[in-house]
């Protein structure tokens, strides 16, 4: 299954993979562009972008759009994140041209009819609300605004309903022509394509891209802080979190093991300890988010009111113990855990497209599986532990919704671990 980049004179990267035992594809368009990329007055166009590229464009409508791509039996959809928006197909191999020439007309030539902006608005206004009334999505988003505060990366995805409905027209143009440019987007498809097609076929429908690179997103600066939504409900959510490692990190994938020891599976030993043992919670896990250049090591529960006093000694417990029990034996589980993940990944044309984008927007090159393998192998345990104790004496950041008198604070957290708090 070879891998082939191509670079056009515009900075626009081609890169597949070949899965020739297969009759489909995926393909996609990725950017470098999220909703870190916005300014202030464009909190949520990102987001409201993504959805207007499906509305038409000076030679589809909306309904020509949904028609041509499932009249090939093909599936066509798009995505937002923090750092980047991807525009993706799935069709049969003899349709990848079709798919390519939807992509890039919806990127180019989106006309964003007032009346069809209108309408998405009023959508995604509903989306907010419903976001608003879920718990389990309201503490992430204040968890992000708590660890990173007036910054860009820390604020949602889906804007405010103040900034949906001043977006206009106009701004939507305006930051496509900011972000959406070739040294910023990458076309990356695996499965049943044809490479130097798929380049010609770019060639000339993304012809007129932009060369120059665009600006920068604003420069992340983990702060740590603590906000709670004291909620009349049945549940409490939680989130405890400190700095993480970047992708580009030495640690990052020592970060990944210690995020699958503590709380990555049903033998990890939160899961164990607090939902098998103790019967405290019927949701735990642990993450590790990475970014460009920052990240953030959490824990989420969700939980009675009841048992939140009882649960978050035992959450820190845990964090402290990692500190320094860490084993040869949970290190392993870990590893193996991790390679599969990867190499389950390689058998999936879709899986296997974003993970090339990334690799391209974020690193400049594609990474072999047996580079990332061997970085997972290296790992020993005493690595882990010393992440652990680098990671656990930072700030923390505390994120509740639901019923939280009495849980514990994050000055009380830090000080288990030697930290002091500012703010």
């Amino acid at each position: 299954m070879s891998v082939r980049v191509t670079t056009l004179p515009s900075g626009l990267r081609i890169v597949t993979q070949d899965m020739s035992h297969l009759e489909s594809a995926a393909i996609g368009i990725w950017v470098g562009a999220g909703s870190r990329s916005e300014r202030d007055e464009e909190h949520g166009l990102s987001h409201l972008l993504e959805h207007m590229a499906f509305k038409g464009t000076r030679t589809r409508s909306a309904a020509d759009i949904a028609e041509e791509i499932e009249a090939v039996g093909g599936e066509v959809n798009a995505a937002t994140s923090v750092e980047t928006t991807s525009y993706y197909a799935r069709v049969l191999k003899a349709d990848v041209p079709l798919a390519l020439d939807i992509l890039s007309d919806i990127l180019r030539n989106s006309v964003f009819d007032p009346e069809e902006l209108e309408r998405e608005q009023h959508v995604i206004l509903q989306e907010i609300g419903a976001a608003l009334d879920a718990p389990e999505d309201r503490v992430y988003d204040i968890f992000a605004e708590s660890a990173f505060p007036g910054q860009p990366i820390g604020r949602n995805i889906l804007g405010t309903a103040e900034t949906v409905k001043a977006t206009a027209s106009p701004m939507l143009d305006s930051y496509l022509d900011r972000h959406y440019r070739g040294p910023a987007m990458v076309i990356s498809a695996a499965g049943a394509v044809d490479h130097d097609r798929l380049v010609d076929l770019a060639a000339n429908a993304l012809v007129d891209l932009g060369a120059e690179a665009g600006p920068e997103p604003v420069a992340a600066t983990y702060h740590g802080g603590e906000m709670r939504e004291d909620r009349d409900l049945m549940e409490t959510q939680i989130m405890l979190g400190f700095q993480g490692i970047p992708y580009g990190g030495s640690d990052f994938y020592t970060a990944q093991v210690l995020s699958s020891i503590i709380g990555g599976g049903m033998s990890s030993r939160l899961f164990q300890e607090v939902r098998e043992k103790r019967g405290l919670c019927y949701s735990i896990y642990a993450f590790h988010w990475s970014f460009a250049d920052t990240g953030v090591f959490g824990v989420h529960a969700a939980t009675g009111p009841e048992d939140v006093n009882e649960l978050m000694p035992v959450i820190v417990d845990e964090l402290e113990r990692a500190t320094d029990s860490i084993t040869d034996k949970e290190v392993k589980r870990a590893r193996a855990q991790l390679r599969a993940g990867l190499l389950m990944t390689l058998e999936s044309p879709a899986a296997r497209a974003g993970q090339l984008a990334r690799q391209l927007l974020l690193f400049g090159r594609i990474i072999p599986p047996d580079e990332l393998v061997a970085r997972i192998e290296a790992i020993e345990a005493s690595h882990v532990r010393e992440l652990a104790a680098k990671i656990f004496s930072g700030a923390p950041t505390l994120a509740s919704v639901g019923p939280v008198n009495g849980m514990m604070d994050r000055e009380r957290i830090a000080s288990r671990f030697g930290a002091r708090v500012h703010g």
